[in-house]
């Protein structure tokens, strides 16, 4: 293999006199030590771990390992993850090591797509508005943990209908009351309208008074809804007809997501110092919670069979394309790569830490835990399941339905079930502010590498980035709050990821070089990167991000919240968000060739070549590592030849 294209003669030119113009000074090295560094590895890994293992990994990997053949989904779940997921975690993390810069900087390595980092921070940027909502409702639901009898589990509130059954099993008695009541057509279709139509009334003119409430959208079959869903839709979100009409600001939610960010700021105030201490408790107790909810699960009637039902192989759906297109999904959900956090973290640790091995244990544990929270969820939901005498696919559910119906009632039928919810919710607020610590901290670190000044202003600087993302985040407070997260979420965070991570390897493998890439990580661990690494980042892992990215948009669908559908100009406003991150792409290309002299050909060769600011961020190795790429024989044939692998 050879690594084209090297360093031209100019480029070396300029960087030996910008070094004799004491560009790597003394203040220079001053300034990286301002910069800081994580006070141990632990906290480095913490940190790590606490960014990746996430949401993803509790409420949306068990969902979609069950919808795609259960145990068998592990599969090829497993083969995504070590062919994409652990390629681009290990290459993510030593380009962060290497450079010890941020993702708007790293990617001097090829200035004709340095724009890929700023569209990692707008991406950060972007997501932790709308992430920190969760964290604001996972507190909201705490706070109503704390009562004598938690509201969601009986009808007798102020925003309950008449339509209120209290939990899933009473719904179930009153599908087969209905059922046994009504004729049976000679369709075979159950005519079940009729005997609700009393409270379908009642649900319009419970939600009359002030709020914008559609009577026919939140019908499910039997017209009811249970404690838990009312709870969630008319008490906590106070949802209006749709997100034409936002409607006023749900004050109680608005406290929950000061106090968040209240948290937030506390927690990355002085940067990966703060950070790194906020990790022994946000990083690990959500996996001793998670072990106390399985062991209480798997004790309960019906949690055993729970869990069985989760790792039910279904070795039938390995046939299906779309099941590994969703485990290459998966991996991005639950994993975290290509949001440009763990290049940031890796910039703070020292330059000779072992990034192979923190990135392979990394990847497992962040996995592994994914399928341990999938038996957690499952023990649980089969004790719901068995109580009410329904088949447990109709009590599955993902992302908000499962964090704030479908496990709540579950925990509310355990005894002393303000313990467990409390426990629950805790869990959430600390899973959603490890993956907000490193997504704030990624757009300030790329902040304070442009403009190193600011570092003495660096509380300053968190606390007026904290109170811009939260009166960013009120909207997601209103009662059509919900609808706007969920436009958010739906086009913001999957078109990019997998076009990010695609681009990523064909800038670090065909650009700059795979055995260029390859010796710079010898020159921190002290041995070259595997040959597995160099084949998945040069063929393997760009073949299957771009299949996805194919499969991605043409089987994209416009997004829905229930049964509510979006209006179409919505849709539109979606692909413009979904556009936005690409933008700092295509106007750095721009850029990149506008700075050049030449040809556009000749433009274009230069702009594909390393800056001057790029190399090792230890000052000892970096003048033998410009003085080895000055030799002309590693110059011959720089733009002679197409960029290659083999």
């Amino acid at each position: 293999m050879q690594s084209n294209p090297k360093y031209d003669e100019k480029s070396y030119e300029s960087v030996a006199m910008m070094d004799s113009k004491d560009c790597i000074d003394d203040e220079g090295e001053k300034n990286e030590n301002k910069r800081g560094h994580w006070a141990s590895q632990l906290e480095y890994l913490l940190s790590v771990v606490g960014f990746c293992v996430a949401l993803g990994n509790v409420w949306r990997f068990p969902y979609i390992c069950n919808r795609n053949g259960g145990g068998a989904f592990l599969i090829p779940f497993l083969v995504c993850l070590v062919l994409c997921g652990l390629p681009l975690f290990f290459l993510e993390m030593s380009l962060g090591q290497f450079s010890a810069m941020s993702p708007t900087h790293v990617w001097s390595l090829c200035p004709l797509l340095k724009g890929i980092g700023l569209s990692m921070m707008i991406m950060c940027f972007s997501c932790v508005v709308y992430l920190t909502v969760i964290c604001a409702w996972a507190l909201y639901y705490t706070i109503y943990s704390c009562r004598t009898t938690l509201p969601w589990t009986d009808c007798n509130n102020i925003w309950n209908t008449d339509a209120c059954v209290t939990s899933v099993k009473a719904l179930n008695q009153r599908l087969t009351d209905a059922f046994n009541s009504t004729n049976v057509n000679g369709t075979g279709l159950v005519n079940m309208t009729s005997g609700f139509n009393s409270a379908y009334t009642s649900v319009a003119a419970a939600h009359s008074n002030g709020t914008h409430f559609d009577d026919n959208r939140w019908n499910n079959d039997s017209l009811s809804h249970t404690a838990a869903e009312e709870f969630w839709q008319y008490k906590a979100l106070g949802i209006s007809s749709g997100i034409n009409y936002l409607g006023p600001i749900k004050w109680e939610l608005a406290l929950c997501l000061l106090a968040s960010w209240v948290i937030i700021f506390v927690c990355v105030v002085r940067g990966v110092r703060s950070v790194g201490k906020a990790v022994y408790v946000t990083a690990t107790v959500p996996y001793v919670i998670l072990i106390v909810l399985l062991i209480r699960g798997l004790t309960l009637p019906g949690g055993t069979e729970g869990a069985l039902f989760y790792i039910t192989p279904n070795f039938s759906k390995l046939l299906e394309i779309q099941v590994w297109l969703e485990a290459c999904l998966q991996v991005f959900y639950s994993l975290g790569p290509a949001w440009g956090c763990i290049i940031t973290m890796a910039s703070y640790t020292k330059f000779n830490t072992n990034c192979l091995r923190n990135a392979v244990f990394c990847t497992f544990v962040c996995e592994g835990t994914s399928l341990f929270a999938g038996l957690v969820v499952f023990s649980i939901l089969g004790f719901m399941a068995k109580e009410a005498n329904v088949p447990i696919e109709d009590v599955v559910s993902s992302g908000p339905g499962l964090g704030f119906v479908i496990y709540p009632e579950a925990l509310s039928q355990l005894p002393l079930p303000q313990l467990w919810s409390v426990l629950f919710f805790i869990m959430l607020i600390l899973l959603s502010l490890d993956s907000l610590f490193s997504m704030v901290e990624t757009v300030v670190t790329a902040i304070l590498d442009e403009y190193p000044k600011l570092i003495r202003w660096r509380v300053l600087l968190n606390g007026v980035y904290c109170i811009v993302s939260f009166l960013l985040g009120l909207v997601m407070t209103t009662e059509g709050g919900v609808y706007v997260f969920q436009l958010l979420d739906w086009y913001i965070v999957a078109i990019f990821l997998i076009f990010s991570g695609l681009l990523e390897c064909v800038i670090v493998a065909w650009i700059y070089g795979i055995d260029r890439f390859s010796d710079d990580i010898e020159l921190m661990i002290g041995r070259p990167a595997p040959l597995f690494f160099k084949i998945t980042w040069c063929y393997i892992t760009p073949a299957m991000l771009l299949t996805t990215l194919i499969f991605t948009f043409t089987q994209y669908e416009p997004p829905t919240y229930g049964k509510y559908v979006y209006p179409y100009h919505t849709n539109v406003i979606g692909w413009i968000i979904a556009a936005i991150p690409l933008i700092p792409v295509v106007v750095m290309i721009v850029v990149a060739i506008y700075k050049q002299k030449g040809s556009l050909w000749e433009r274009v060769k230069m702009s594909l070549v390393p800056d001057a600011t790029w190399g090792p961020a230890d000052q000892s190795y970096r003048a033998h590592y410009l003085e080895k790429h000055r030799k002309p024989s590693t110059l011959k044939s720089a733009f002679k030849s197409s960029v290659s692998c083999t």
